[in-house]
């Protein structure tokens, strides 16, 4: 036996569909956007999901990838500031007949470390030369091994301390005693556990004193401190690098490091040294072959490249949320063809074209900020996990959260809108007849 609900007919039912559209219209107040925005993104649960999937994959790379360049910039800076404090850098330039030019143009020698130590706010300065040897000590051999000529004062300076034994002092230097310092790996690799102080290593031709074991301070830069033998730089000079032109010019060196008094003005400092070199080669200041930098400079050089790589980053990944976008878009209008017969019955119960405008926009927008948030949470946790299994630091950005998130919200407004126009501009008649 038929029912009543059986004995409806299609007629009935559109007016039943009628009446729910109007109490769902009514005013339009916001919640009931929301509300009617919402329930058509989970109408097609598995389709928004995957709409969503473009801008969770925008938002998340974004994250990753300002995380990781910030990571890459905050371990440059630390690197910087790890080969020591308040530094003040003076390299040879480059040119014709290697650091500093021809050998008949000024150069920056060993002497000149004497004219940066007699500048008023310089507390520190060491220099440093290097030669690649053949060491041989307790039976082990290890070639192409890094030795260090430098000052009395580089571990103040650069910030290395003394494990075991001591440093050689200004006595040894003048006296270019044949005494040495390992680094921590080189020690554990010529002498293992034995204690190596008072021991001898030959270097080349030229057997050392070992008076001191370095502690273990890492790679700094591209700088393995651990791998160095430290020897007076009078050493070097005289037995590893001998200069024909030395008994003229002096020992030429490639960088001298001035450590500057933290309460002493760095401009000032820098500006009396370059006049005392100037002075002591006979030449104009714009003439010196050399360039001084503090650590700043070359943190904010080195900042500026991290910068417009970070800035590259984000482009390839805001590609991500472009097509995240179009995904949107592409979707939203699929869904007003679909729901064309629905919009026509709202319009019929009194909705405006600004209604079903903000409906449509609203639900596009939905779409994009969940998808947003997803790609939050997977930023965020990409980065840490990144951070924690690859070799590359990273550091998380607040900002870049808020740039992504606000990203994902621009996109779904900006393709969210042509499908929602093209739904507020549909005629109520012709959408009813919609099959």
């Amino acid at each position: 036996m038929e029912t009543s609900q059986d004995l409806k007919t299609p007629v009935q039912s559109e007016t039943a569909l009628a009446a729910r559209s109007k109490k769902a219209v009514g005013i339009m107040e916001p919640t009931q956007i929301l509300k009617i925005a919402w329930d058509g993104v989970i109408r097609n649960k598995v389709r928004s999901l995957l709409t969503m999937l473009g801008v969770i994959i925008g938002v998340a790379a974004v994250i990753i990838m300002i995380a990781i360049s910030a990571g890459t910039e905050a371990t440059i800076a630390e690197q910087i500031e790890g080969l020591g404090a308040n530094l003040v850098f003076i390299q040879a330039s480059f040119g014709r007949g290697g650091p500093g030019g021809d050998n008949n143009s000024p150069q920056l020698v060993y002497d000149d470390v004497a004219i940066v130590e007699g500048v008023s706010g310089v507390v520190g300065t060491s220099v440093e030369q290097q030669s690649m040897q053949t060491v041989k000590a307790d039976g082990v051999t290890l070639s192409d091994v890094a030795i260090l000529g430098t000052t009395p004062d580089f571990p103040s300076v650069r910030e290395v301390d003394i494990a075991s034994g001591r440093y050689f002092n200004e006595t040894e230097l003048d006296r270019t005693s044949k005494v040495a310092i390992l680094g921590a790996g080189l020690a554990q690799e010529l002498f293992g556990e034995t204690d190596p102080i008072g021991q001898s290593v030959t270097v080349g031709n030229t057997k050392l004193t070992i008076i001191g074991v370095a502690d273990e301070k890492g790679i700094v830069g591209d700088t393995d401190f651990d791998s160095y033998l430290y020897v007076p730089i009078s050493i070097v000079f005289e037995k590893f690098i001998p200069s024909q032109f030395a008994r003229f010019i002096g020992d030429r060196v490639r960088l001298i490091y001035a450590q500057i008094d933290e309460e002493a003005d760095m401009e000032n400092v820098i500006t009396q040294i370059e006049l005392k070199l100037a002075n002591s080669k006979d030449i104009l200041v714009e003439e010196l072959p050399f360039t001084i930098r503090t650590q700043d400079d070359i943190i904010e050089t080195q900042g500026a490249t991290t910068a417009a790589f970070r800035s590259l980053l984000a482009w390839v990944a805001g590609v991500s949320l472009l097509v995240g976008g179009i995904g949107i878009m592409n979707i939203m209008l699929v869904s007003v063809t679909e729901r064309t017969r629905e919009i026509g019955i709202r319009q019929s119960v009194g909705a405006t074209p600004n209604d079903i405008r903000l409906q449509f926009l609203t639900e596009a927008l939905m779409l994009s900020l969940v998808g947003g948030l997803i790609g939050v949470f997977a930023g965020v946790g990409g980065a840490i996990l990144f951070g924690a299994t690859g070799d590359m630091r990273t550091v998380i950005v607040p900002g870049s959260i808020l740039l992504a998130f606000g990203s994902a919200a621009a996109v779904g407004i900006f393709f969210g809108f042509y499908p929602a126009n093209k739904a507020a501009q549909l005629d109520p008649i012709e959408a009813l007849r919609h099959e």
